[in-house]
């Protein structure tokens, strides 16, 4: 029988690891054990935090975060890892495979194959990691759907901030700009081809009548900004999740008048407009390739053993940490 070292949010600002004991897999089960998984800083920090909406699932569309959002519970989005042992009914053939699975943090987990997806062999497991978030970022696109030409200003640079900026960077635009305040994610900003970047506190004076504007820093108050620097008929696409803190956003003025689009995006469903065409599969396949193609390690900031875990969420919390993409590993699974 097998054993998983588990991550368990059990209050606000507390966690623990459990040492869990896992059947066999059943026939169409793999177990697998987990090389890195991914923080998210912005969601994971509500739940560590506290400020997750009682009321919601984890995420009403993964097998494996179909929990409410109350204490004790898992969570974690992006595990990579090994297939070890396989079930009776599925092809040898798998054992050895190196996969993707949305899985709550943990050393090891038993799922079905079709809830896996096969990582690329020219895609290293820490790249991989990054999977769900470039899969946002081409979501973000496709919603947004940028118009050659178009003044296009993204409100954040955290993993999914920079991620939308490498690929919209791809689009022949009139100007790609970033808001963000601190220097690092500044720097790689201009890397991954912003045009310009400009702190939060000069945005509003430095920006105006822009085509598209995203908003993914995951700060409320940035919806103002949204609006401020937007113009006649502007798409403001909303990309963050505020958990259960109240957004306040003036549409009074201007705002009113000028007939503003405001689009919720959310990378669990495809949207319908491009269900005809589109499907998660295609959609994971392009995120494989942006991935290729953008090269996410250089956003890693952090490789922590899971046994730190608590230390990094309270130095996540406290800011001590200046984080971008942190990851954990599981040297001893």
């Amino acid at each position: 029988m097998a054993s998983t070292t588990q991550l368990w949010f059990t209050a606000p600002k507390q966690i623990e690891l459990r040492k869990v004991s896992l059947p066999a897999p059943t026939a169409n089960q793999v177990l697998v054990r987990t090389l890195y998984s991914a923080i998210s800083a912005g969601t994971e920090l509500l739940a560590y935090r506290g400020q997750l909406p009682a009321d919601l699932a984890l995420d009403s569309t993964l097998e494996s975060l179909q929990q409410h959002t109350s204490y004790p519970m898992q969570y974690g989005y992006a595990c990579v890892g090994e297939i070890v042992k396989v079930g009776s009914g599925l092809d040898a053939e798998w054992a050895g495979r190196q996969v993707f699975s949305f899985q709550p943090h943990a050393s090891h987990f038993l799922t079905d194959t079709q809830n896996l997806q096969l990582v690329p062999d020219d895609i290293p497991a820490r790249a991989a990691a990054f999977l769900p978030n470039t899969e946002t970022a081409v979501n973000l696109v496709q919603d947004g759907a940028p118009v050659m030409g178009e003044r296009v200003v993204v409100l954040g640079q955290g993993v999914v901030g920079l991620l939308l900026t490498a690929l919209l960077a791809k689009h022949p635009l009139a100007e790609l700009i970033v808001v963000e305040g601190r220097a690092e994610r500044q720097a790689l900003a201009k890397q991954l081809g912003a045009h310009r970047v400009v702190h939060p506190d000069e945005a509003a004076a430095q920006i105006s009548d822009a085509d598209l504007i995203y908003e993914v820093s995951g700060q409320p108050a940035a919806l103002d900004t949204a609006v401020a620097v937007s113009g006649y008929s502007s798409r403001i696409v909303i990309g963050s999740w505020y958990g259960n803190k109240e957004a306040s956003i003036n549409l009074g003025g201007a705002a009113h008048r000028n007939r503003l689009q405001l689009i919720t995006s959310q990378v669990s469903t495809v949207a319908p407009a491009l269900t005809g065409r589109w499907d998660k599969q295609r959609r994971f396949e392009l995120a494989w390739q942006m991935i290729r193609e953008c090269d996410p390690q250089r956003l890693i900031s952090h490789v922590e053993p899971i046994q730190d875990a608590g230390s990094v969420y309270q130095q996540l919390d406290e800011e001590i940490l200046s984080v971008v993409q942190a990851l954990f590993e599981y040297p001893d699974s």
